[in-house]
């Protein structure tokens, strides 16, 4: 097994992977910049390396830096966690040629799934439904024009190196194309260098459901299950939930089959999420493919008993799956997340000083965090600064003890989304499991959140 492993990232997930290779016997390395001097992940790590200043691009996506801190304490790997460097091919590909295992798919795997048209058409040829399209990327207005008339409107022009719900723009009539290529164009040219753009039918009253999957270095793969992430605003993830309100034994079979198929068919190594959109008739289309741990991944721990970032490290060394296809016990598990944001005021970020925390406890809550009393949430990076993961035997019970630990989750100073989680909690829609993506599109959140 490994004997030290470098964690390429910060805050939450940095702890989360540390807590993990302690438990297995292996060292860690922690690396940050300057703003993250004292942060909980540096202090907790049996190493620390600064990498550079505050801004990411200058350290925790800066591959020399990160690649030498690796050779001057000696890891043999690195774990990238999510976000920053995780899917980055060059990275993977970096770290293979300087003989450090890089804790994820190989370069290739992650090219062919990070472009989103390459991994549409991909899992056309594996038989996986996907959403009806263009082929490849479109070229133009025009083009894109003629496209969406044989597909029918709605539309959604959509980044093909886009995410995070950047360089995405619904389209309703023809009236309104040009005007969104052209901003959605833009947009993604500017968040990740790449301006193409490809169009897909939207799906209307849609569920975003995805299905975990690992798969070792010996051609099989097996599933963990589904996760619901359709609560969310601005395509971006809010409540994750497993198993899915909306789920039924036979679509369970049909998608984790289907999610199994595509990991073997592109000979995938690790962990790995494929993400799909469901109708309300329960049809479902591939969306996209996560090479790497998800945000989320702690609800489907809690419903499998199943270490993932203990498997994951496990793939990465070579060993062998059980082949087991994992089904939810007969538990739920809801995750919230809690980013540094006003929620009465579109979601916007609240950087800041903690002048007091107390974090939620007791049987069936799991707090995972980097932050403590006195710690100053900086602006540069993602604005989430917790999860609160509750387990219980019904949904209904999961919901009533996530409600209770929102209300003792209390950080004073910035503006935190846990008003409105614990708003969420009790309406009755969210309740009933009655939700789709598009649920926060008609809400004031300014109307419906106490001042």
């Amino acid at each position: 097994m490994f004997k030290k492993i470098l964690i390429a990232n910060r805050g939450e997930i940095s702890l989360r992977i540390i807590r993990t290779c302690k438990e297995m016997g292996i060292k860690t390395v922690a690396v940050y910049s300057t703003a993250d001097r004292d942060s909980l992940h540096v202090r907790f790590a049996d190493e620390a390396v600064c990498i550079g200043p505050p801004k990411s691009v200058d350290s925790y996506l800066n591959i020399p830096n990160i690649l030498a801190a690796a050779e001057i304490t000696n890891a043999d790997a690195i774990h990238p966690g999510y976000g920053f460097l995780s899917e980055n091919a060059k990275f993977a590909e970096i770290c293979e040629k300087n003989n450090i295992t890089f804790i994820g798919p190989t370069a290739d795997q992650i090219r062919l799934m990070g472009d989103k048209v390459t991994a549409k058409d991909t899992m056309k040829r594996a038989g996986i439904p996907v959403v009806p399209g263009s082929d490849g990327l479109i070229g133009d207005i025009a083009i894109a024009k003629v496209k969406a008339k044989e597909v029918g409107y709605p539309v959604i022009l959509k980044a093909t190196a886009g995410g995070g719900g950047k360089g995405m723009r619904v389209v309703w009539a023809e009236e309104e194309i040009e005007k969104a290529f052209e901003t959605a164009s833009m947009e993604a040219g500017a968040a990740f260098g790449n301006a193409g753009m490809y169009m897909e039918k939207f799906v209307e009253e849609p569920r975003h459901i995805e299905i975990q999957v690992a798969a070792d270095k010996y051609g099989k793969a097996t599933h963990l299950s589904e996760r619901d992430c359709s609560i969310q605003r601005r395509h971006q993830k809010l409540v994750e939930e497993c198993p899915s309100p909306f789920m039924t034994e036979e679509l369970r079979e049909k998608m984790g089959t289907a999610a199994i198929k595509a990991a073997e068919f592109i000979k995938y190594q690790g962990l790995g999420t494929i993400e799909f959109l469901v109708d309300k008739n329960r049809n479902f289309y591939f969306m996209e493919m996560n090479t790497r741990i998800q945000v989320e991944h702690p609800v489907t721990e809690e419903v499998m008993d199943y270490d993932l970032v203990k498997e994951q490290i496990k793939l990465a060394w070579g060993e062998p799956i059980s082949g087991k296809v994992y089904y939810p016990r007969m538990m739920h598990a809801i995750e919230c997340r809690v980013n540094a944001e006003d929620p009465r005021k579109n979601f916007a970020p609240s950087p800041g000083k903690i002048t007091s925390l107390h974090t939620s406890k007791g049987q069936g809550v799991r707090v995972e965090t980097h932050i403590y009393a006195g710690y100053t949430i900086p602006p540069y990076y993602d604005s989430m600064i917790a999860k609160v993961i509750c387990r219980a035997q019904t949904r209904d019970e999961a919901i009533a003890k996530m409600d209770r630990a929102l209300r003792e989750f209390i950080i004073e100073g910035p503006k935190t989304t846990i008003p409105f989680h614990i708003w969420l909690m009790q309406n009755e829609d969210f309740r009933a499991g009655n939700y789709t993506t598009k649920f926060l599109d008609d809400i004031d959140l300014a109307e419906v959140l106490p001042k």
